[in-house]
């Protein structure tokens, strides 16, 4: 029942997008399912993806391709309901963009089928919140100089992320005229190993930052702008502003993405006397291979056992994971040969962060 399967896969993004507060998202996606098992054009869009798992992003990609849709101009009906293009949608009736999202369609078989052929990268600016403050919490010393390696980089807009400004009542650090603000960036009591890191460092000098990606996008572009917007949902504003002021910092502050598997990135980093090395990732393990991640783990073994007071090496992870009994998206941190900690738990896009002993 290859059709009935699509449609099912569909439907349990819908869940996730109703989860995490996209009610457009979810409207649309019940309606795909619906139309993909009455043979209407959303099926024809998905043919010859009928073995795909919800792991495989295929929900995303078909929502990218509709959306760089109306991000163009090339549909204009529907970019009158996406308020990421200045229209107006009403919680209060999800399904009135169906009508132009199933006409853009079937009037884009190409461009959509097209964009399904694309991993999903929304390379999410939240995300930061958690990375950020496990680097704060991990570099030793003030000034201290950072190496900066992330994998799955996407466009590598988080390799910036001592950039962006982040907030929690009375809490704050980053520059204050970054144009990205992560508000309410923790919810109830923040841990004592942030406040210690944030006290610790006023700023961070960050001397290097390098990042891989099967399929990396260019920021600076107008194709790999539009890719990046393409996978923000369009009712949720905070993230585009976000990813717009992540976009304008990336113009002025330079970094690098290899066209590389994780595995073969790592294998060329060296530790350096008189820095610290960390390397990060988020959101990113559920796209490797079982075979290439041994490999990546045995070079993460092979950093940690050349670390030294001089030459140090961190890693830090934002994935999902079991954990204290539950399903949860969790920032894990090593030092150097160091046992494994859990810092900080957060929702899937980064926002809001707490720690442990606090209740959400």
């Amino acid at each position: 029942m290859p059709r009935e399967h699509v449609a099912q896969v569909f439907r349990q993004q819908a869940v996730a997008c109703a989860r995490l507060d996209s009610p457009l998202y979810a409207a649309l996606l019940e309606r795909v399912a619906e139309d993909i098992e009455e043979g209407g054009p959303c099926r024809d869009a998905v043919r010859g993806y009928e073995d795909s798992s919800v792991h495989d992003g295929l929900p995303l990609r078909f929502l990218g391709g509709v959306h760089a849709l109306a991000l163009t101009g090339r549909a204009g009906r529907l970019a009158a309901h996406y308020p990421s293009t200045g229209g107006v949608f009403s919680p209060e009736f999800p399904d009135a963009a169906w009508p132009a999202f199933r006409e853009a369609v079937a009037a884009e078989q190409a461009w959509v089928r097209e964009w399904l052929t694309r991993p999903p990268q929304t390379n999410e600016v939240g995300r930061a919140n958690l990375l950020l403050a496990g680097l704060l919490a991990t570099v030793p010393a003030a000034q201290r100089p950072v190496r900066l390696f992330e994998l799955g980089s996407s466009a590598g807009l988080n390799l910036r992320a001592e950039q962006f400004r982040y907030t929690a009542g009375d809490f704050a650090w980053g520059p204050v005229d970054s144009p990205v603000t992560l508000a309410d960036a923790w919810s109830g009591e923040l841990p004592e190993w942030l406040l210690a890191g944030a006290a610790r460092h006023q700023a961070l000098r960050i001397v290097e930052r390098r990042g891989c990606d099967p399929c990396p996008i260019d920021p600076l572009s107008a194709d790999g702008a539009l890719a990046l917007r393409a996978y923000v949902w369009p009712d949720q504003r905070a993230r585009m502003e976000r990813l717009d002021g992540a976009l304008r910092i990336a113009a002025k502050v330079p970094a690098t993405v290899e066209a590389a598997g994780a595995a073969e990135f790592l294998s060329a980093v060296e530790l350096e006397h008189g820095t610290t090395t960390v390397v990060w990732h988020s959101v990113m393990r559920q796209y490797v291979s079982e075979a290439e991640w041994a490999q990546v783990e045995r070079e993460l073994e092979r950093l940690a056992a050349s670390a030294g007071e001089d030459a140090g090496f961190a890693y830090l992870a934002f994935e999902p994971r079991q954990a204290d009994g539950a399903f949860g998206f969790w920032l894990s941190q090593r030092v150097g040969r160091g046992p494994e900690r859990l810092l900080a738990t957060a929702r899937p896009h980064g926002l809001p962060a707490r720690w442990p002993g606090t209740a959400e």
